[in-house]
């Protein structure tokens, strides 16, 4: 292993640029170059590598989003595209590669191991919907900035005596709706992974203002059956009885930006080591992801055919806690 490279794709997480960080300077440690690829697996097909030294990455920890870019590729999920991307890699003499991303970055990973190039995944999306890591980087940043925003909202509904559904990202997985709902004491959660019932809903909101409850609180996760504005749609064309005043606030986008927090950092950098630290030990094919706070490696193959599963009693007690 003399030259290895690094690339990010699929949606933005706070926290990337640590992990680049540390796998550059974790193998330049090692006695390596290391390359930057553009763009993602874009940039892949379109051979857009830099070379990365130690002072590249100064000054990037603080920073949301990727220095090196990130974009969607459909070239890349045909085999031609594939095989162009390793011809490329060897073109340019790259022994292993690091890509750091969701869901459709380890399947492109993992496309890519089963071609027989040495690839380790790094566990990073905000939606925490990854098999194989207990978090992902970017959680813990898109939850205290969703989290902040439930806080807020929650003031000004006690001065109105409102009710809000708040939307959150997460695409098909309910996690950052459920620990914000959890952390921001709301009334309910919706979430892709169980029945949503309208009417039930409506009923919630009714008994909270019979107990004279100053504000109401619904988590809603964007991959849900029902969204924010479905629901709103319904109760107005139900008519129902909530006895509030209802408000919807989409979070969208705004939980991706912004400045990582410590524990993002600390992840991205423990997770970019260990991922060179598996291209050294020649373990290829795997993501290195979080197990009970300890570093841990799952094939790729096993990630990609795998989905994670929401912890039953967090709904229960979300729902005790809604007195």
């Amino acid at each position: 292993m003399k030259r290895i490279a690094v690339l990010t794709s699929g949606g933005d997480a706070p926290g990337m640029n640590a992990a680049i960080r540390a796998v550059v300077r974790t193998g330049i440690h090692k006695g390596w170059a290391v390359f930057g690829v553009q763009q993602g697996f874009a940039g892949l097909l379109a051979a857009k590598f830099v070379p990365l030294g130690a002072r590249d990455v100064g000054g990037i920890m603080q920073r949301g989003g990727t220095m090196l870019g990130s974009a969607r590729c459909k070239e890349f999920k045909t085999e031609e595209g594939r095989a162009e991307a390793v011809r490329n890699l060897r073109t340019q003499q790259i022994d292993g590669l690091v890509c750091i991303g969701g869901n459709g970055t380890q399947t492109g990973s993992n496309a890519l191991a089963l071609r027989g190039f040495p690839v380790v995944g790094v566990a990073s999306t905000i939606d925490n919907d990854l098999f194989g890591s207990d978090i992902t980087i970017g959680v813990d940043t898109a939850l205290n900035i969703a989290l902040e925003a439930i806080d807020r909202l929650k003031v000004t509904a006690s001065s109105h005596q409102r009710a809000f559904l708040v939307e959150v990202m997460g695409r098909n997985c309910g996690y950052l709706a459920l620990m914000a709902a959890l952390a921001g004491g709301a009334e309910a959660v919706v979430v892709p992974e169980r029945e949503t019932d309208p009417a039930a809903l409506a009923k919630e909101l009714e008994d909270a203002y019979r107990r004279e409850k100053p504000h109401a609180l619904i988590v809603v996760a964007e991959g849900a059956k029902y969204n924010a504005d479905e629901l709103m749609k319904y109760f107005k064309e139900n008519r129902a009885r909530l006895g509030f005043d209802l408000r919807v606030t989409t979070l969208g986008h705004v939980q991706r930006g912004g400045t990582p927090t410590a524990f993002d950092r600390v992840l991205a950098t423990r997770l970019g080591a260990a991922a060179t630290d598996c291209l050294a030990q020649g373990k290829f094919g795997v993501l290195v992801g979080l197990h009970r706070d300890g570093i841990k490696t799952i094939p790729l193959a096993e990630v990609v055919a795998k989905h994670k599963i929401l912890d039953p009693h967090l709904f229960e007690l979300e729902r005790i806690l809604a007195m």
